[in-house]
């Protein structure tokens, strides 16, 4: 399931390339004839992200909410403006180095990506990109416009020069504006929504009181927006917390510590494309854990290797549904 920061840079895309802009709408697919139908022609106004779901406004008071859940995924082509933010060389909705310093040379991952550019202007580039959980995507020259109709298609958005094609979402739905703050409302905060001061405060005060586990509070998305299976991992062992703590019992300054982790990591993940969550790393090891996301995280996805800092083989357990990887030395 896309974690906070790719819906983040999806909203960013659509602010970009979808808001001022009138918009054609269908539904291929046919699930959603009559919320395209009403959206049809109408002039995008704006574009937000708050943890994993996205919020497109349109005219005369008429939102679109999009949650893609685990199989959802954005494929955008034609005439794209990247954000330099989130650029990368060869048009894919890219990356910039952690220190955000140019780098010369693009690496390629083992799935294909660029992970490393320049955060120079922003530029067009005419482009196939899918938005998902792994960004990846390939450039087309002169391709077919408007590109023709491939697969099951929830939703078309097209411009004169970009289209946006919406897959397998969990939810895609038409809001008013008082249902899309009611939906967020329920949501826990965003870092990157909320003021940082009053959402540390609010996500503290929610985990100090809570007798659940460490462990699912962060994948609750009512106590925390946007944390994922990868972060989840990766924050508790940042932070050396035993993921089966309730989180009534972790000291005060811990939550806060996590909290302001993952304003860093999300950040990170934003400008980058990537679940960065290792440290100083030299310009070589960023390289390298650019190319590979197995060289990116300390636990997740390294059941029974070693970890990283103590040698003891990482631990593979469910928690939530969901699979979680931790280090049962260092997180004792």
């Amino acid at each position: 399931m896309p974690e906070g920061h790719s819906v983040h840079r999806i909203a960013r895309q659509f602010d970009r390339n979808f808001v001022g802009r009138r918009v054609s709408a269908s539904s291929p697919q046919g699930r959603f004839a009559e919320g395209a139908s009403l959206l049809d022609g109408r002039e995008a106004l704006a574009a937000r992200a708050v943890g994993k779901q996205m919020f497109l406004e349109f005219e005369d008071d008429l939102w679109l909410r999009v949650h893609l859940g685990l199989y959802g995924a954005w494929d955008f082509s034609g005439e794209i403006l990247v954000d330099p933010t989130i650029a990368s060389a060869n048009g894919r909705m890219g990356q910039t180095n952690q220190r955000g310093t140019a780098l010369d040379e693009p690496v390629l991952d083992d799935a294909g990506e660029n992970s490393l550019t320049s955060i120079g202007a922003p530029r067009r580039a005419r482009v196939h990109v899918r938005m998902s959980e792994q960004t990846t995507g390939l450039a087309e020259e002169g391709a077919e416009w408007p590109p023709p109709v491939v697969g099951q298609v929830r939703l078309r958005l097209l411009t004169e020069l970009t289209c946006a094609d919406l897959r397998g979402p969990t939810a895609c739905q038409l809001q008013t504006p008082d249902e899309v703050q009611a939906t967020i409302d329920k949501l826990g905060p965003d870092p990157l929504v909320d003021d940082p001061t009053a959402g540390e405060e609010r996500f503290t005060a929610v985990v100090r009181r809570k007798p659940t586990a460490i462990g699912l509070l962060l994948m609750d998305q009512n106590v925390v927006s946007g944390i994922g299976n990868v972060y989840r991992a990766e924050l508790l062992f940042r932070a050396r917390l035993n993921p089966h703590i309730p989180g009534r019992d972790v000291p005060e300054e811990t939550v806060r510590g996590l909290w302001r982790d993952w304003s860093r990591l999300l950040t990170i993940g934003v400008e980058t494309g990537q679940m960065m969550t290792m440290d100083d790393l030299s310009p070589d090891r960023w390289r390298a854990a650019m190319a590979s996301r197995d060289d990116r995280h300390w636990v997740y996805h390294r059941a029974g290797l070693p970890c990283r800092v103590c040698g003891t083989a990482i631990v593979l357990e469910e928690m939530g549904a969901r699979k979680l990887y931790w280090c049962p030395s260092c997180q004792a």
